[in-house]
């Protein structure tokens, strides 16, 4: 010790980063234990593979984590080994370590519900919520377990980390100390800097997420690869907002016709309705199963069943996100979420070419209805950008004896107050509600307990209550003026807690149904082509016979000859563009895989067997991406070429 000065620092060092790996990769093995259900590993060994790819993630996020720990632990002070600056390293250590450590706890739970590890856009979403200690409570209640073992871990981190302890001596002030404390300075410095990136290649860019995606032969064990802080940290000042020049533009509008105009049906003014329905995915519906052959399904929607008779209705749809405010923007405005939420970009505070503003502009009064504090989930801020009229929150509702306690206000209720209200307003109306209380923690009225089966998932209950206020809002509005001349619209904003294997597959995450019907049933039948949410809004100005151009990646689901049908959105940190006979996968400027059409768990890679139809499926992955970033990032949200 004495030949080489600070030695036992350098080991006492090196031994609590080595605990920093030690609990990431036991957290690693519980995040997987939560959702095993979900990701597809083949054996331990794979797993085992997983877990040591998982390291270079691992060392990113600690080295960056603890880079201020690093920094004081190794500068030569003459006073490190000293009791309080030993001690002020160990609040240093753990304020920022079990900070960091906590969010893969997090996800133990959330990936359940977004299929990917959570980035800084999530941390996003929570600054609309004005609840968010009453959320907090209600997520330790129901997942006392995540907590408990969150505090045993850093309980068992900390009495390790006590164990590591430095003897306090007295150096002096000599060229020995400070020359050796330079050159070891230097040396960790490096390796630092080469963990931070991944290696010390010169030409090697610093690892991101998607470098996950390399080791994995399902794309959904990337999330193994990864931990949800390397996520946060990447995604904190990042901008996927770039763009990217793939193809001419001439091809790329041949290929997307971004700009829209039909002439295919009178120009009507009927009354629009759409109930965008919280976790209300295609899983839970019967109507929209029937041909899935699903071994023992069971589906949890009479009504939606029933009224499925009497509507045309897509059921092969998707959503174009997977957060709540990815379905506003999908649904209202036709723009989806890919990597990071357009609504959480530098670029939403623009004009926006909507549902809404077309539709205000023939005239209708606009209408956005969510039963949760005023903001919350970001929609109250969204719809002002897309020029609402009016916004009825729980404010408004103004009668807190209906409260859920969590959220907002039961869908009953508010669904009762929705009839009224609209019943007060001059037509034609477009009115647009988001539901609530299909949301965790999945809970029904005291009155309803035991009304609605509990079914195979936690959710099952709330979508039959939800289901049921949608049955008595019809016998409401059945009774009002207006509902004659209404088309309405019911789709989910995502997917959720998944019960069939079928809806596992990766290429299955995040379906939704789609419905349109009117009481006039002059739009009925079963669809069973690509669809998905940035469809609505075109379909809407086609069956209401609206001529006039408009912006829109999507398509009109009844008359549209121009764009074959398609489903574009991301997962497990790719592209997926579905058209035709195949599923592509792209990482932003080119395919990485085929699938066939049925191949939804991602079995077999057809890449190496490539042929035109794949070759005209990435082209359109390339003007899609490639106008999108266009449009968003120069402000070119409406008709303008």
């Amino acid at each position: 010790m004495k030949k080489y000065p600070r030695l036992q620092e350098y080991i006492t060092l090196a031994i609590r980063l080595l605990l920093a790996y030690i609990f990431y990769s036991i957290a690693r093995v519980l995040f997987y234990f939560y959702n095993s259900s979900l990701i597809k590993v083949d054996s331990v060994m794979d797993f085992l593979k997983l877990c040591q790819h998982g390291l270079a993630f691992d060392t990113t996020t600690i080295l960056y984590v603890n880079g201020l720990f690093i920094l004081l632990s190794i500068i030569p002070l003459l006073y490190n080994t000293k009791k309080q600056f030993q001690k002020f390293l160990f609040y240093l250590y753990f304020g920022t370590n079990l900070v960091a450590y906590a969010t893969n706890f997090i996800d133990f739970i959330y990936y359940r519900y977004t299929f990917s590890r959570s980035t800084r856009a999530s941390l996003d979403t929570l600054e609309n919520e004005s609840n968010k200690m009453l959320l907090f409570f209600d997520f330790l209640i129901h997942f006392w377990d995540v907590f408990l073992w969150f505090f045993l871990l850093s309980y068992f981190w900390i009495f390790l980390y006590k164990k590591t302890k430095v003897h306090q001596k007295t150096e002096l002030l000599n060229l020995k100390y400070f020359g050796f404390s330079i050159l070891s300075f230097l040396l960790i410095l490096t390796l630092c800097v080469g963990g931070i990136r991944g290696d010390f290649k010169k030409s090697t860019r610093p690892i991101n997420i998607l470098d996950a995606s390399r080791y994995v032969t399902n794309v959904s064990q990337s999330d193994i690869v990864l931990n949800t802080p390397f996520s946060i940290i990447r995604t904190w000042n990042a901008n996927t907002f770039q763009k990217v020049n793939l193809l001419p533009k001439t091809q790329v509008d041949s290929l997307l016709v971004p700009i829209k105009q039909y002439s295919n049906n009178p120009t009507t003014n009927p009354n629009i309705v759409i109930f965008i329905l919280e976790s209300f995915g295609r899983e839970y519906s019967g109507a929209f199963n029937k041909d899935a052959k699903i071994p023992g399904y069971e589906g949890y929607t009479p009504f939606v069943d029933s009224l499925a008779n009497h509507s045309l209705i897509f059921t092969n749809a998707y959503a174009n996100g997977w957060k709540s405010i990815h379905g506003m923007s999908s649904v209202i405005a036709g723009i989806p979420s890919f990597q990071n939420a357009f609504t959480s970009s530098p670029y939403p505070k623009q004009k926006i070419e909507s549902l809404v503003s077309v539709l205000k502009s023939q005239g209708y009064d606009t209408s956005f209805f969510h039963g949760a504090p005023n903001g919350s989930m970001g929609f109250l801020g969204f719809g002002n950008i897309l020029g609402y009229d009016h916004y009825y929150g729980k404010t408004e509702y103004n009668n807190d004896a209906d409260f859920d306690g969590v959220w907002g206000i039961w869908d009953e209720p508010f669904f009762q107050y929705f009839s009224k209200t609209l019943s007060k307003k001059e037509q034609p109306f477009m009115a647009t509600l988001f539901s609530i209380s299909s949301h965790e923690p999945y809970k029904v009225p005291d009155k309803y307990e035991g009304k609605f089966p509990t079914g195979k998932v936690n959710i099952n209950e709330s979508i039959g209550y939800t289901d049921y206020s949608l049955k008595q809002f019809f016998a409401a509005a059945k009774k009002q003026s207006w509902y004659k001349n209404t088309i309405f619209v019911m789709v989910a904003d995502h997917g959720n807690t998944i019960a069939y294997d079928e809806y596992r597959k990766e290429f299955n995450k995040h379906t939704v149904p789609i419905l349109f019907f009117s009481p006039d049933e002059k739009y009925v039948g079963v669809n069973r082509d690509w669809a998905q949410q940035i469809d609505i809004y075109p379909t809407l100005l086609d069956m209401m016979g609206y001529q006039k151009s408009f912006r829109s990646w999507g398509r009109s689901l009844i008359n549209d000859k121009q764009v074959p049908p398609f489903v574009i959105k991301y997962g497990s940190n790719l592209y997926q563009f579905m058209c035709g006979n195949y599923i592509c996968t792209f990482d932003g400027k080119k395919a990485v895989g085929f699938y066939a059409a049925n191949d939804k768990a991602m079995d077999r890679n057809l890449i190496s067997k490539r042929n035109a139809e794949m070759d005209a499926l990435e082209l359109r992955c390339k003007a899609f991406v490639q106008d999108y970033m266009d449009r968003i990032i120069d402000r070119r949200l409406t008709t303008v070429k």
